[in-house]
């Protein structure tokens, strides 16, 4: 494969991960006393440490192989906050809902 389809592929792999560290996250958060906004705001930042972090690993490891610098940083952003954001919701759901049916058989 070429390195700019490892790159993308990489990126969507790392979205979809970071999307579901980030519902544990923000459900460690809430269950701790942080709400709304600042949960929100957590989880964001996360997501854009990892992708700085896999842009600069990419760039060590790829950096004679790609044409432009410009690659680097295009290639797979769209994909990535896309999976972030798609398994960060649905993560977020499935651990909220089991926390909740957890709570009421509890209280039952």
């Amino acid at each position: 494969m070429k390195p700019i389809t490892i790159i993308y592929w990489l990126r969507m792999a790392m979205g979809i991960m970071t999307g579901v560290i980030c519902a544990f996250l923000s459900l460690f958060l809430e269950n701790h006393g942080m709400t709304g906004m600042s949960v929100l705001l957590y989880s964001i930042s996360l997501s854009l440490l990892i992708y700085l972090i896999t842009f600069r690993v990419f760039k060590m490891k790829f950096q004679n192989q790609v044409e432009t610098p410009s690659k680097f940083t295009m290639t797979g952003i769209g994909i990535y906050f896309l999976g972030w954001l798609a398994f960060y919701v649905l993560s977020y759901t499935i651990l909220y809902t089991n926390t909740i049916t957890v709570a009421v058989q509890f209280l039952i």
